[in-house]
């Protein structure tokens, strides 16, 4: 396996333990997954519906109240793209997105949404530098097909 091959791989664990952080509703290893701000500055999340987030104590603050919120959420990714470039790296994919409430048992939402996953190099591996999540809007002809 090739050196950027290896790099790739490790970029893509992180960034699937990300998602297994979210949907497992671990803030342990979100806050292992983001990178400190002496590595990284000006650490950034973006998601749909939430206000623009800076510093990772805003960011951890965000995803622990939306951790004890959410009862059930599951990602299942397509289109994953990773490019890397020196000590950066950048995911993209599609988050295809299913929920349920708490309170309605059995109902199941699913949206789509866009992301871009910029990662940074650290002396303790690959780490978060920025999420970029945008809602993709259907219309009613794709909600046909």
């Amino acid at each position: 396996m090739s050196a950027r091959q290896e790099v790739m791989d490790r970029v893509a664990e992180v960034n699937a333990q990300f998602y297994e952080a979210i949907e497992n509703g671990d803030l342990d290893l979100m806050q292992r997954v983001w990178a400190d701000e002496d590595d990284a500055p000006d650490l950034v999340c973006v998601n749909p519906g939430w206000p623009l987030l800076r510093g990772r104590a805003e960011i951890m603050r965000a995803w622990a109240l939306f951790m004890a919120n959410v009862p059930y959420i599951q990602y299942v990714l397509t289109e994953t793209t990773i490019g890397v470039s020196g000590e950066t790296a950048m995911v993209t994919c599609e988050e295809n997105v299913l929920t349920a409430e708490e309170d309605t048992p059995g109902f199941i939402a699913g949206g789509q949404v866009v992301t871009t996953n910029l990662f940074v190099h650290t002396a303790h591996g690959w780490r978060m530098w920025s999420h970029h999540a945008s809602p993709v809007l259907l219309d009613d002809a794709d909600e046909e097909e």
